[in-house]
């Protein structure tokens, strides 16, 4: 470089979506991607950091996930995210923000610093539309969503992404309020599927081909006897499922079990972590069976249990399609972070 002047290109939510931040077609494909590559042994990802206060509540935290994606998107970068639940009803704030750095390589400097809020709620979703197109049966029909916060808008979308012959969509949340407004907002963007609100999760779950629970619950809320033959579940939140329910699928899998097993809270990592079961049980991980080393499916009566972790691989891989698109569109305002280096 003839210039040592420093720059990096800052992108709001507004820019990520006018670059395809809500393409979820694209966020599929990238996170499918992704997992082949992690798979292979071309990412790199330390573990995620959680920071806490005093007084904060269990689920208020800031977490740092760095990581590095090679294959042709070679880069690095990190989601710095918060989390707070009462963001909504006190503040009117969104429960998530979060803002994404990606970095070169070559000189380890940033490259683009973006709106993360958005990618992170989109490629978490993602994670459970891939394992749906390796998973699920494909005449998959009907869906229960299990929680009726932001969270599993995403969810859905991804699955009609993956599968779009659904037809009927169940939504169940503690609050009739919720569920309520989750389907109101639903119906104006999918005008052909059916909707059935309850708050009962055995209402939804009953015959649902699609289990997807995104909850915050320390106690199951989802009993084996529920659940039909061929059912895909994806449990992307917390402990939503009684251990006879992983007992009775035939795969348990997850993206990550390290990572999920590392973070204590959801359904199968509780059993590993309490002798329920041992890590030679578990089928394997999703980015296995995309790069054909395991079979996905193999017939329409088994039920395969998926534990989506979320890493933050994902968000470096998606936002790189961003910052490539915004580079071409000339979306995005450059900022400088030195002219000339104090120090060399």
């Amino acid at each position: 470089m003839d210039s040592k002047k420093a720059q990096f290109l800052y992108l709001s939510q507004k820019e990520v979506i006018e670059c395809g931040g809500l393409d979820m077609a694209m966020v599929l494909d990238k996170v499918e991607e992704v997992l082949s590559l992690r798979d292979k042994g071309e990412t790199s990802m330390p573990d995620k950091i959680s920071l806490k206060w005093k007084d904060c509540d269990i689920n208020t935290r800031i977490n740092a996930m760095p990581g590095y994606v090679g294959g042709n998107c070679n880069t690095g970068g990190i989601k710095w995210i918060g989390s707070k639940p009462e963001n909504p009803s006190k503040h009117g704030l969104p429960r998530a923000s979060a803002l994404t750095i990606l970095n070169d390589p070559e000189t380890a400097l940033p490259i683009c610093i973006l709106d993360g809020t958005l990618i992170s709620a989109m490629r978490t979703g993602a994670v459970t539309g891939v394992g749906a197109r390796y998973l699920a049966r494909k005449d998959s029909s009907s869906v229960a969503l299990i929680g009726a916060g932001t969270q599993n808008h995403t969810q859905l979308k991804a699955i009609l992404t993956a599968l779009p012959d659904i037809k009927d969509v169940r939504v169940c949340d503690l609050s009739s309020d919720r569920v309520e407004e989750f389907i109101r907002y639903e119906k104006c963007e999918n005008t052909k599927l059916s909707f059935k609100g309850t708050t009962e999760a055995r209402d939804a779950v009953e015959g649902a081909d699609i289990i997807v629970s995104a909850t915050t619950t320390v106690k199951p809320i989802v009993k084996s006897e529920w659940v039909k033959d061929g059912a895909y579940i994806s449990n992307v939140g917390n402990y939503e499922y009684e251990y006879d329910v992983v007992r009775k699928s035939s795969k348990v899998l997850a993206d990550n079990w390290q990572a999920v097993i590392h973070r204590e809270h959801q359904t199968a990592a509780r059993m590993v972590l309490n002798g329920e079961i041992q890590k030679q049980d578990l089928y394997g991980e999703l980015g296995e069976v995309i790069n054909g080393k395991k079979p996905g499916r193999e017939n329409n009566s088994e039920i395969i249990f998926f534990s989506p972790i979320g890493m933050g691989i994902e968000d470096v891989m998606v936002a790189r399609e961003i910052y490539d698109r915004s580079i071409s569109k000339g979306i995005g305002t450059w900022l400088t972070l030195w002219d000339e280096p104090y120090w060399i």
